[in-house]
């Protein structure tokens, strides 16, 4: 038995074509960690601007002491990270080859 082509290529049309799924944003792990990079960078700017506004103009005292919470937080993620990572290196590094 065979298929008149038209009719093959009718039934084709109406199947839909896989699409590929874009990522989702920061799904891709250097994304997430360039993200995070950017993300410590502008804590710590906000953080050093709003210090610098404290000794200069007098600003809010509160906003210092919340900028400063966050900037600590942030760098003691940080160097928690950094820290893991180096400890995953190390393990590697012990692994017999």
């Amino acid at each position: 038995m065979t298929i008149p082509s038209h009719l093959a290529l009718t039934a084709y049309a109406g199947v839909p074509q896989p699409t590929a799924a874009a990522p989702a944003q920061g799904d891709d792990d250097g994304d997430a960690f360039r993200q995070a990079v950017v993300d410590l960078t502008q804590t710590m700017a906000r953080g050093e601007a709003i210090a610098r506004q404290a000794m200069t103009t007098g600003a809010d005292p509160h906003a210092l002491v919340t900028a400063l919470a966050q900037t600590e937080l942030a760098v003691e993620t940080a160097v928690t990270v950094r820290d893991r990572v180096v400890e995953a290196y190390q393990e590697i590094l012990r692994m017999p080859v």
